[in-house]
């Protein structure tokens, strides 16, 4: 993941810095030009992190295993001690909040974000509004959607988190 941040981070450069170049040039010919690994991606990102405002948006972070989401916060943590003007925004379900807050002390700000009910059953109106087969269900199958859906609505929240120093 953070390999592909690099890569994202680099092309979007006017110019990459020479000390980068040459650290993507020396792992093409080191060991067979093996890529990157953890380490070096981290540096190279501290590197043009440290010298530029850089905002890192990583999505559905729930979604990675709990080892990699260590190795994740650490290398983060790593990039942002050193970066003072990077920012990353990561969302994940609530589940993960108290664990980033706890691997990232004093470094996130976290905020919940979710739909609100009436634009839930605003969708939902819709989508069966759109139903290509509508005899495939009645007033009460319809009634049961609009009710159980949006009553589930806090088990769909998202939750976002800023992470700073």
């Amino acid at each position: 993941m953070l390999g592909s941040l690099l890569k994202q981070v680099v092309s979007g450069m006017e110019r990459v810095p020479e000390n980068i170049s040459r650290a993507l040039q020396e792992q093409k010919r080191a060991i067979s030009g093996r890529k990157p690994q953890l380490g070096d991606i981290v540096k190279m990102l501290r590197l043009i992190m440290s010298s530029q405002p850089t905002f890192m948006v990583i999505d559905a972070l729930d979604e990675c295993t709990a080892v990699q989401r260590f190795r994740l916060f650490d290398s983060l943590k790593e990039i942002l001690e050193k970066s003072p003007d990077a920012r990353v925004f990561v969302t994940g379900r609530p589940h993960i909040r108290p664990e980033i807050e706890r691997r990232l002390a004093g470094r996130v700000l976290s905020i919940s974000v979710g739909p609100a009910r009436d634009d839930v059953i605003r969708f939902l109106r819709v989508r069966l509004d759109e139903d290509e087969t509508p005899d495939a269900m009645d007033e009460a199958l319809e009634a049961e959607i609009l009710e159980k859906i949006p009553g589930n609505i806090p088990e769909m929240w998202v939750a976002g988190m800023a992470l700073r120093i």
